[in-house]
């Protein structure tokens, strides 16, 4: 295993929103990362949509850690802004989260994630996000 996709996994493990909301750690590779999540009554909102926030906070980590894979060691990652577009209501079996890196940078990284919801063999966009990533060196993280 990558020295990468070790300390994400662990990062990961560590995320205590990801496992409230039953997210999945799915795929990591350098530039990209999946993150999955299965509907369930706490994540959804009024209408029984899975919710905008939930949805948005696994797209968000996607990004950040898809950063974290290009980066140098001992280094971590905070997100500077974002920007998401829902096309359509969030009904599905499941919802993958796939992030990737559009341009690494040293301090700053662009990111994009396509949240894709799954029903058999049906796949569909119910969210788009466009991502900066910045890169925070040991020093700087609090406890580091």
């Amino acid at each position: 295993m990558p020295d990468f996709e070790q300390r994400i996994a662990e990062s990961f493990a560590r995320m205590g929103l990801m496992h409230t909301l039953g997210a999945e750690l799915t795929y990591v590779m350098p530039g990209e990362v999946h993150i999955a999540v299965w509907p369930k009554p706490e994540i959804t909102q009024h209408h029984g949509f899975v919710h905008a926030g939930a949805l948005t906070a696994v797209a968000d980590t996607g990004c950040g850690y898809a950063a974290m894979t290009l980066g140098p060691e001992g280094h971590e990652v905070l997100t500077v802004e974002f920007k998401v577009n829902f096309l359509r209501p969030a009904t599905a079996e499941r919802f993958v989260a796939k992030a990737t890196v559009v341009k690494p940078g040293r301090s700053l990284s662009v990111c994009q994630c396509d949240v894709v919801a799954h029903d058999g063999e049906k796949q569909l966009s119910v969210a788009l996000m466009q991502c900066t990533i910045m890169t925070v060196p040991p020093e700087l993280i609090p406890g580091g």
